[in-house]
């Protein structure tokens, strides 16, 4: 018999791969009743600063159809949001509802702190096709579904055209491949300059190496969340794909990555080709140096095409005192009309057909680079206690990022730690 993983004993605030950057149902929120009369007030938690004003104004809306439910958005920075909500969820006392990524999902759904959301799903006749299948069946958990996607995230690679033109090189096409990323990486690596082609960034897993051992055709954990698919020998071409290009100084080494981030080498013109999300768009967009040099194109393809999809969904507590009204903001935030106000306040939203806005916030930008790569996404690689084997990747990739051991030997480590820790989920 499988243990189970204890509520207490969990690390919920480390989880190192997660995006924190990373809301769409069917139709309107219903009518202006409460669901239970008189006043209530909702606590909606959340962790990104630069979406405030748009989780404001989306309370706004759904206030002004339902007058008898405020919502007080409650904001608590990302490196404290794990932390608060564990606490909070342990005392009974979790916001109603709250903004929950992939890697700590099935936990919070395990433990009974989330509830499932499938009778009001059916009551309402929500419909879930309109959001992407990855995203909803990241969001089930043992055929239950615990909530409704607000946004999506996709990887692209950041390029800058100045350094492309300055070596002289086309800028990537749309179906250029990894021997067209590594032939272009070596070309614009100049170390006279202090310049790289690329970077082979270690703890954003999301946006380097899932991407990469997907398109190799290799996993990161089985479908059935039992087992490691870290020494499978694709999975391990798809980590040699970066290390690679540190041994031949078309990225910075480790140190350098650890001293300096690769963002801010991008942002200076030091590196040439950053894998970076959707959400990137805001920050390149906002920088003085990248506004008007850098564009953004799908991933290579390897032996398959291949990007990571995540995205946020709402979720609503189990012990809310307010959980119809709850239910009836969740559906709110994840109706078209939320979706509208999103995309053109915040990230992508999840409701199909309703990302044009996001697209033109950026015009300088080729956005719909990300949405085009949705119908060949890869889910963010998730299992009960995700953080415990997110660690492990960081411990023993580490050895092989910087060269203390073979990719083969520290992915094939990293896969019998991984196999222990889900062997007692």
């Amino acid at each position: 018999m499988r243990k189970s993983v204890r509520w207490g004993a969990l690390a919920l605030g480390v989880v190192l791969s997660a995006s924190a950057c990373s809301s769409g149902g069917s139709g309107s929120a219903g009518s202006g009743s409460s669901g239970g009369g008189g006043s209530v007030t909702l606590s909606y938690g959340v962790w990104d600063a630069t979406q405030k004003s748009a989780m404001d104004a989306l309370a706004a809306a759904f206030t002004k159809t339902h007058p008898a439910v405020r919502i007080k958005v409650e904001l608590t920075p990302w490196a404290d949001y794990w932390t608060k909500l564990k606490a909070a969820a342990t005392g009974g006392a979790a916001p109603d509802v709250f903004w929950m990524n992939g890697p700590n999902f099935q936990l919070y759904a395990a433990n009974g702190v989330i509830r499932p959301l499938d009778d009001d799903i059916s009551k309402d006749q929500v419909d879930l096709s309109v959001y992407p299948a990855q995203l909803v069946n990241l969001y089930t958990y043992r055929g239950k579904h615990y909530g409704l996607p607000k946004d999506m995230d996709t990887i692209g690679v950041w390029y800058n055209k100045a350094l492309f033109d300055a070596a002289k090189l086309p800028f990537p096409k749309d179906n250029w491949t990894w021997s067209d990323f590594q032939q272009a990486a070596a070309k614009l690596t100049d170390a006279s300059k202090g310049q790289y082609g690329t970077d082979a960034e270690l703890t954003s897993f999301q946006e380097y190496q899932y991407n990469t051992i997907a398109q190799a055709g290799g996993y990161v954990i089985s479908p059935d969340g039992r087992k490691s698919g870290y020494d499978d020998p694709r999975t391990i071409a798809g980590l040699r794909f970066w290390t690679d290009l540190i041994q031949k100084k078309e990225s910075p080494d480790l140190k350098t990555m650890t001293d300096t981030a690769p963002l801010q080498l991008f942002e200076a013109g030091k590196i040439a080709m950053y894998w970076g999300g959707s959400w990137d768009a805001a920050e390149f967009g906002g920088n003085s140096y990248t506004k008007d040099k850098v564009d953004v194109a799908p991933l290579p393809t390897g032996a398959k095409q291949a990007t990571v999809i995540h995205g946020v969904a709402n979720v609503v507590s189990a012990k809310s005192a307010h959980s119809d009204q709850a239910w009836q903001f969740v559906r709110f935030l994840g109706s078209e009309q939320a979706a509208d106000i999103l995309g053109r306040m915040g990230p992508i939203p999840a409701y199909r057909g309703t990302q044009s806005a996001w697209v033109a916030a950026h015009p300088q930008f080729k956005l719909q680079t990300f949405l085009d790569e949705i119908p060949y996404a890869v889910p963010y690689p998730v299992s009960k206690n995700t953080a415990a084997w997110n660690e492990d990747e960081l411990t023993y990739l580490t050895k092989a990022w910087n060269g203390e051991e073979s990719v083969d030997r520290a992915a094939k480590d990293l896969a019998a730690a991984m196999n222990a820790k889900l062997a007692e989920e």
